[in-house]
């Protein structure tokens, strides 16, 4: 006759509650994007008992929408900025990307909901075509990637000046309101919009082979070249999924301003504001190393760095130097982590016997 057998339930108490909360914490912290996340939640912490100290509402549902909303154009363009930086690349054509999709989007749909499919091709078209230019240039041509993007924002920058001066064009009503304003439940589209272009980038780099080949080549080229990767190619088409990115940043402002608009861009400082939103997020600016979500949370702690100050009515001086000594602050200690793990690594390995052999002594002697 089979007995069941009793098993004393093991008993939670609070050091072990404590325990695997602190031990859950350490594993997010040792994760690339870990301890990006626990600023996150810092920050978050200080800007809510800031403002509520003013008398101000952080947590209220239209002030967390405002900010989700905010995000957006930022997290957008700053998620095409991650692949180029992860592939050690750059790319500071974006503002002007985005201020230039705006116009061609505007001006192609006239208005019209029966030209919307095409607005939207012709944005993803110039988008593409950028980016291709821009990795030809800097694989092809071997152009320093600071100097051809730059070169690229300046002859962007020209069409613009040379054709139009202020906003022009418009976007469908319909458009204007679906993606600009209307809300899936509480959420608004544009949100969801941004979340899926995160997703899909998060996949791209964690489960296909062009993703696995942008962090190769981004630690470094010529060891994935002598390793038969394609390096120009993975490179030509980082910069196409981030200008691709820039662009349909620029079809979001022109839903939200029912125009296109030439400083939409260059107003929103997306070029550097970007770079910021990916280091923050910690990806390292030489390549190899980081990825989307981190990058996302970077976007969020400006955002709410941003909501802050203008509910506290910060100087806006003041404000850019509290965002630039945070930036400093974070891209500083995730630079002394990895060096620290780096050094725990390379004495590890040296404190190995070689294979085969016996250990060797100080000065080079052979342990006899």
């Amino acid at each position: 006759m089979n007995r069941a057998v009793t098993r004393p339930r093991p008993q939670l108490s609070l050091g072990g509650a404590w325990g695997m909360v602190s031990g859950a914490l350490g594993a997010i912290a040792r994760t690339t994007s870990g301890p990006v996340y626990l600023v996150l939640v810092v920050i978050f912490v200080a800007c809510w008992i800031a403002v509520t100290i003013d008398g101000g509402e952080f947590l209220s549902v239209e002030n967390i929408r405002d900010m989700l909303v905010r995000s957006v154009a930022l997290g957008i363009v700053a998620t095409g900025q991650t692949l180029v930086i992860l592939g050690a690349s750059l790319d500071l054509s974006v503002a002007y990307v985005v201020s230039l999709a705006s116009i061609i989007g505007a001006e192609t749909m006239a208005g019209e909901d029966s030209r919307i499919a095409l607005g939207i091709g012709a944005v993803l078209l110039f988008g593409v075509g950028v980016g291709l230019v821009n990795g030809v240039v800097i694989t092809k041509l071997r152009v320093n990637p600071f100097i051809a993007t730059l070169g690229m924002a300046l002859v962007i920058r020209g069409i613009i000046e040379s054709r139009w001066a202020g906003p022009t064009g418009s976007v469908p009503d319909g458009f204007e309101s679906t993606l600009g304003f209307e809300s899936w439940g509480p959420v608004p589209v544009s949100v969801i919009l941004l979340l899926a272009i995160v997703a899909g980038a998060w996949f791209l780099l964690r489960y296909t082979r062009f993703g696995n080949r942008l962090y190769a080549v981004g630690g470094d080229e010529q060891v994935s070249k002598l390793s038969g990767v394609r390096t120009h190619r993975v490179i030509i088409t980082a910069h196409i999924l981030c200008a691709v990115a820039a662009a349909i940043t620029g079809l979001f402002l022109a839903s939200r301003l029912g125009a296109g608009s030439p400083l939409v861009g260059t107003d929103g400082g997306y070029d550097l504001e970007s770079i910021a939103a990916v280091v923050l997020g910690g990806t390292y600016l030489l390549g190899g190393r980081g990825g989307v979500l981190g990058t996302i949370a970077g976007v969020f702690i400006l955002a709410m760095l941003d909501n802050t100050f203008n509910q506290l009515e910060v100087n806006a001086f003041a404000k850019d130097v509290v965002r630039g000594a945070i930036i400093i602050a974070a891209v500083a200690a995730y630079s002394f982590r990895w060096r620290k793990r780096r050094r725990s690594k390379v004495a590890a390995e040296a404190e190995q016997p070689p294979p085969g052999g016996r250990p060797a002594l100080a000065g080079g002697a052979e342990a006899r």
